[in-house]
């Protein structure tokens, strides 16, 4: 008993002596029982520890997925009350039926459009295989180009003799109709027109305020010189000053000028322009040489074959000796009142007033002229543009038969060659903007010989949803099973009669 009694104390003793200097730098001096049962309460906390996190994670990856849910639920819900909860009006309600036959298409297209860096500068084109041509910024307001060499001396022939074969028609009428019944549509009174004519709003028309309204609506090109004999023998200027007042304006019916060029009689150099032309059509089954200037056009502006193709035909001009083109805009700013002709089918609402618009103008020189021609860009390049300022101390910028030398740039007519030009701004989205004044050109009257020139427009609707419907009706057309590639992207079955000439 005694040995067994000692054996377990010694055995104490040597542990109790052992423990503090093997672990006093760990753990405090407890009793076993007490150190065994803190090992087991260590072992199941780190257990339940382990437990509750994983709970936890899971309820989190829970929550999360919960709150995704009810984020897309209610998303899609506030859609499908917006549309079953809109307000059911009668207009509304048409509206809604209305909307499969005009949809609204997103901005999916971006127009390129060539940097012109700097006046003279030079950049290389690639426009036909195993060639490289050079385009030479001529200005930046308007932002022109010139290409020599664009077209071959055999091509030149083609298109000249393809337009001879087909036969060239007057570029204007002596006098032009129809002035009356749109002035009764319109509904205005003299007030209403004598305030669209006073441009600066003085309470009086200058001699440049009737000029213009008169050239744009007659198609007759006069002079100072010319309106004043024409007021002298309608009696309209009373006191003689060259100005008319309200008082006196009330004098002049709406065909006075017109009536009175009749009995007067009208010379071709009075006309706005003078020259011969026809179109030419560049889809399919055309001669190849157009065919190719069309893709060559695709090329150099970089736009989507489908605009080009959707725009006007080769328009082919000739002028003669004393043949000559007013300055002019090839396009027309848009308005909200104002459609574009060749997307009008495209359009929501019928309106009185069309423009042609035309985002950008190719013109090829078919010829060198031996004398004059030139295509004159009056306010190329100036710092401010000024409609009125164009005709000052009976000097008239538009007036190409007297005063092209007067132009900030005149481009000269060399066989082969071609200048394009953009007649519209950037919107800053990729798509057109507003028109660009600073566009205005003409032809110089030609001096000796003929002038040969053809203008290629691509046109584009500065309205994207209406641009887009056209394209979309226009691809709905019937159409040959066999020709996929082709949704009839071409006008050449339109009749030449929406093609406008400005």
């Amino acid at each position: 008993m005694t040995d067994n009694q000692e054996t377990p104390d010694a055995a104490a003793t040597e542990e109790e002596d052992a423990t503090p200097q093997s672990r006093s730098a760990t753990l405090p001096l407890r009793p076993p029982c007490e150190r065994l049962s803190c090992h087991k309460s260590s072992v199941c906390s780190r257990s339940y520890f382990v437990v509750v996190m994983v709970f936890f994670h899971v309820y989190i990856i829970n929550v999360i997925a919960l709150l995704f849910y009810v984020h897309y639920s209610s998303g899609q819900e506030d859609a499908s009350r917006s549309r079953d909860d809109a307000p059911s009006s009668g207009h509304q309600r048409a509206e809604s039926r209305r909307q499969p036959s005009t949809p609204e298409f997103l901005r999916e297209v971006s127009l390129t459009r060539i940097e012109g860096i700097r006046v003279g500068h030079v950049q290389k084109v690639s426009l036909v295989p195993g060639k490289v041509h050079e385009m030479r910024t001529l200005s930046l307001k308007p932002l022109l180009f010139e290409i020599p060499g664009f077209l071959s001396e055999d091509e030149c022939r083609v298109v000249m003799q393809l337009a001879q074969l087909k036969g060239l028609m007057e570029s204007q009428l002596m006098v032009q109709d129809g002035q009356e019944e749109l002035a009764k549509e319109l509904n205005l009174s003299p007030e209403e027109i004598f305030n669209l004519l006073d441009i600066n709003q003085d309470g009086q028309l200058q001699l440049h305020e009737i000029l213009t309204h008169s050239r744009v609506r007659d198609g007759i090109w006069l002079t100072p010189e010319n309106l004043r004999e024409i007021y002298a023998g309608l009696q309209a200027d009373k006191d003689g000053d060259g100005l008319l007042s309200l008082e006196e304006f009330r004098l002049l019916s709406n065909d006075a000028f017109q009536r009175f060029l009749l009995q007067r009689g009208v010379k071709r150099s009075q006309l706005v322009r003078n020259s011969r032309h026809t179109w030419l059509y560049q889809g399919k089954g055309a001669h190849q040489v157009l065919q190719d200037i069309k893709a060559r056009v695709t090329r150099l502006t970089r736009l989507p074959p489908s605009l080009v193709d959707l725009s006007e035909p080769l328009q082919v001009v000739r002028y003669e000796e004393g043949g000559h083109y007013h300055a002019h805009h090839d396009s027309g700013p848009v308005y909200p009142e104002t459609a574009c002709t060749h997307t009008r089918l495209a359009a929501n609402t019928s309106t009185p007033f069309e423009t042609s618009c035309r985002y950008i103008t190719v013109l090829f020189y078919l010829n060198s002229v031996d004398g004059g021609g030139e295509t004159a860009f009056p306010v190329a390049d100036n710092r401010t543009y000024d409609e009125v300022s164009l005709i000052q101390d009976e000097v008239d910028l538009l007036d190409t038969r007297r005063n092209c030398g007067k132009s900030n740039l005149r481009v000269k007519p060399t066989k082969g060659n071609a200048v394009f030009w953009y007649n519209y701004l950037s919107d800053g989205r990729g798509w057109v903007g507003e028109q660009d004044e600073y566009a205005l050109h003409g032809g110089c009257v030609v001096t000796h010989g003929t002038k040969w020139v053809a203008n290629k427009w691509i046109n584009i609707d500065p309205d994207y949803q209406r641009q887009a419907r056209y394209q979309q009706l226009v691809s709905q057309q019937p159409e040959d099973e066999d020709d996929d590639d082709d949704l009839t992207l071409n006008t050449d079955v339109e009749s030449p009669s929406i093609h406008q000439d400005l």
